[in-house]
């Protein structure tokens, strides 16, 4: 009889072994079940940081950099907007697709709307020349007219308005690993940590105006960024989740609209940019 519930055990844990991959925490429960196979998506809202970084305009008769450009985000302020089914995209929203390749590895793709606001007005450094009158047809540039090697310049809102506020858009592949760090006795719930990396493109919606020419531009593939992040999942059933995430991500965009005159007129911009993000997602 003793052999036989040792038996029963063994082959219990062994079974279990097998269902659950094996976590880097040392767990007194394991899940007695698998994600192998399984396809997850989540919606929810996220919050970024920006470092500084440099602003490359050009097109005819001119080709100047502003060094050093300080950038925010602009989340939308707490609102039904947030849960309205036609408004839901308004805010800066996360949405991804996901599919368990193993147990504790799934590929998604996925839609990071962030918001990027350049701060104006602000004085930075500059570099390169702006003519009298600049693109074609001709804008007139007033008192920004002359040659900068480094030089303080004043960048108020008769020069620039800069912002990716429908939005910075990053459209990714990721591979992400999952370890438990926790599961319950009755094995419904568990906590997972997540670590992943991606890489895919920045799609912004770029709103600039350069001495007052502009538009709220439609989307255009202007670059590609990689990331990684970090993060906790909570299952409360085998099926329903919350998660919190850190990501950290570079970007290099080589073709950013401002003028609306795409052929002549362009920006270039690197952006390293930190984002938290809050998910609600389901299991099938």
């Amino acid at each position: 009889m003793i052999l036989i519930s040792s038996l029963n055990a063994q082959a219990q844990e062994k079974t279990q072994q097998n269902i659950a991959a094996k976590s880097i925490f040392n767990l007194k429960n394991s899940r007695d079940y698998s994600n192998e196979g399984k396809i997850y998506v989540h919606w929810g809202y996220n919050f970024s940081w920006y470092a500084k970084s440099d602003i490359r305009l050009y097109g005819p008769n001119y080709d100047i950099t502003l060094k050093d450009v300080v950038a925010k985000d602009r989340p939308t302020k707490l609102s039904l907007t947030y849960i309205n089914p036609l408004e839901i995209t308004i805010p800066q929203f996360n949405f991804h697709f996901g599919y368990f390749i193993k147990d504790n590895y799934s590929i998604s793709i996925g839609w990071d709307h962030m918001k990027y606001v350049a701060q104006i007005p602000q004085t930075v450094k500059a570099t390169g020349f702006i003519g009298k009158t600049i693109s074609n047809p001709a804008i007139p540039t007033g008192r920004y007219e002359g040659t900068y090697n480094n030089d303080d310049l004043y960048v108020d809102k008769d020069m620039l308005l800069y912002e990716h506020t429908d939005g910075f858009n990053y459209v990714s592949a990721e591979l992400e690993r999952y370890d438990d760090a926790w599961v319950a006795k009755n094995h419904k719930q568990s906590l997972n940590v997540e670590t992943g990396l991606g890489a895919g493109f920045v799609i912004p919606r770029t709103d600039a105006h350069l001495f007052g020419v502009g538009a709220n531009h439609y989307w255009n593939f202007a670059g590609y960024g990689v990331s990684a992040k970090v993060g906790a999942r909570f299952f409360f059933t085998h099926k329903f989740y919350l998660q919190g995430n850190v990501k950290a991500g570079w970007s290099n965009l080589t073709k950013i609209h401002t003028t609306g005159r795409n052929d002549i007129d362009n920006a270039q911009q690197k952006i390293s940019f930190l984002e938290n993000y809050y998910v609600a997602g389901f299991l099938f």
